[in-house]
């Protein structure tokens, strides 16, 4: 597969990994958008959120767990954070295997984009 979030949970490309267990992994976005920018990914490919079935539900409740305490290990749970995951095109996808946003360490503005 040549899925560039496989690569990365693979071990194939490298990244800046700040959590790995069976299900998921984190990594420090290349082109961070706050002061803390982490992506968290499931290791099983799925490409957009349209693809989850209910098999799913587990992985996707982790993914969100473990979002927050990492956001608590960065010391940005207290003031907030952000945890997104954006869908396809129009939704601000551009890599293909669902995948969260924690942003955090400022203010976020609203609406986001």
């Amino acid at each position: 597969m040549d899925c560039l979030f496989c690569k990365i949970a693979n071990g194939e490309i490298p990244a800046n990994i700040i959590y790995r267990d069976d299900l998921i992994v984190a990594f420090d976005d290349i082109n961070p958008q706050a002061p803390q920018h982490k992506i968290i990914i499931p290791q099983k490919h799925i490409a957009t959120l349209n693809d989850i079935h209910g098999e799913d539900n587990e992985l996707i409740g982790h993914m969100v767990y473990c979002g927050t305490q990492i956001a608590k290990q960065l010391n940005i749970a207290k003031d907030g954070y952000r945890l997104v995951m954006n869908c396809n095109a129009n939704g601000g996808q551009t890599v293909f295997h669902i995948h969260a946003h924690l942003l955090g360490g400022r203010h976020m503005e609203w609406p986001p984009g």
